[in-house]
């Protein structure tokens, strides 16, 4: 084993907060505007199936 050299990671420099901060305000609205979606299909569910 002391053949293997030093393990090397790779990793970034700084923080992205710009783009993490994007990322999540895209994740917030998706979630808003899928559950209104859902919530419309069940109340266009609700007027069909009766």
């Amino acid at each position: 084993m002391s053949e293997h050299g030093a393990i090397e990671y790779a990793t970034a420099d700084g923080n992205d907060y710009a783009e993490h901060e994007r990322t999540y305000a895209l994740f917030t609205a998706l979630t808003k505007w899928g559950t209104v979606a859902v919530a419309l299909l069940m109340v266009v569910m609700w007027f069909t199936l009766l």
